[in-house]
């Protein structure tokens, strides 16, 4: 996706479950555990930290005033997914200067911590979306950091991906707020730390050249393959190492082409035996990826052919052209056979669940009938 935004609405939980199951929660874990469901209909909330700094409020579909989590919950809701950049604030980054998110530096270590204990706090899955870059990594852009750029071989690029996996994964443990799902990466259909910035690198990260063979994860070359699943291993090995159920999901954009996906997954876990427990993609109608119908034959072939997998929607809208939405019922489909998403951004990606007004977000009664209150 070159959106600058994940996505506006979509669900996520494993392939054995049946969509019209309520969600329950799994056995009572310990306090230190993630919090799991058998079954996840998930939010990507990340902005709203930046809004809650300036003291908006939410309101449900009747007028009511409500915290952004009671009101999900009260639609059905039960999980929250949150993207994370490894430094924001640096050169080229997502809180650079003059970039307009400068005045905090949301996404990194620190906020991605104090949010994932709400979401504990709320009785809700939490699913961390780590970019491995300090700006939006997708198709377009998968840029190394600043802070590993000077790494000249692919060992120590890949010593860098545990290292801050780790430190992150721990800072979560240290409060009690692990994830149940990380995503190790964001949409990498054409590889992972691949690129670098130059000097017209723009705010969302457009314009990069392609760093050394030596390093670049780039899933064009048989070099880059072969680092892709070095880092990808590095942030998985984390991962496993602070909290084993913890399930690690890897995430490419491209379910409307079953070549890519069938080629990707074959040399990610055949040919590189990538040990990620979920596989996750991104699903936007209003750039052709079709309707969730559509979608039924690409799952029984993953499925069928990875049977220990498990498979998500990490990014789904539904719009069937650029910010319009038809209030056609393909949210709902979509969570009646597999599904993460961001309700409150509006975009060529789709239209929000919620509409400004003012200073405050108000949920769209039309777009809510599909998450009925409960």
């Amino acid at each position: 996706m070159w959106d600058p935004y994940p996505s506006s609405s979509s669900f996520f939980g494993p392939r054995s479950s049946s969509a019209s199951e309520p969600p329950q929660s799994s056995a009572t874990p310990s306090a230190d555990a993630p919090i799991e469901f058998q079954f996840y209909t998930g939010a990507d909330i990340s902005t709203v930290q930046e809004y809650e700094r300036n003291k908006t409020k939410f309101y449900d579909v009747d007028g009511t005033e409500k915290d952004i989590f009671t009101l999900l919950k009260d639609h059905g809701f039960n999980a929250i997914r949150l993207k994370t950049f490894v430094d924001p604030k640096a050169q080229y980054g997502y809180a650079a200067s003059g970039c307009g998110h400068e005045a905090e530096a949301y996404a990194d270590k620190d906020h991605i911590v104090a949010y994932a204990q709400k979401i504990k706090a709320a009785g809700m899955a939490f699913l961390l979306d780590i970019h491995y870059s300090d700006n939006w990594a997708d198709p377009g852009k998968q840029i190394i950091p600043n802070r590993w750029r000077k790494v000249s071989s692919s060992d120590a690029l890949a010593d860098s991906v545990y290292a801050y996996t780790l430190d992150l994964m721990n800072a979560l443990k240290k409060v009690n707020s692990l994830p149940a799902m990380v995503q190790v990466g964001n949409e990498t259909t054409p590889g992972i730390l691949i690129h670098v910035p130059n000097s017209s690198t723009d705010c969302w990260g457009n314009g990069v050249d392609k760093a050394s063979t030596s390093i670049n994860g780039d899933m064009g070359t048989a070099s880059g393959k072969a680092n892709a699943a070095k880092y990808f291993k590095a942030g998985i090995k984390a991962v496993k190492e602070v909290s084993p159920s913890t399930k690690t999901v890897l995430h490419i954009e491209r379910i409307r082409q079953s070549n890519t996906v069938t080629w990707w997954m074959t040399e990610i876990f055949k040919n590189q035996r990538v040990p990620a427990d979920v596989m996750g993609f991104s699903a936007y109608t209003a750039y052709g990826d079709g309707a969730p119908d559509n979608w039924k034959s690409l799952f029984q072939t993953v499925t069928s052919g990875y049977p220990d997998l498990e498979f998500i929607v990490s990014e789904y809208n539904g719009g069937d052209k650029d910010n319009h939405y038809n209030y056609d019922g393909s949210r709902k489909r979509t969570n009646e056979m597999v599904k993460g998403m961001e309700p409150t951004l509006s975009g060529a990606w789709g239209p929000a669940l919620f509409d400004w007004k003012g200073s405050d977000l108000y949920a769209n009664s039309k777009a809510f009938e599909e998450y009925p209150a409960r």
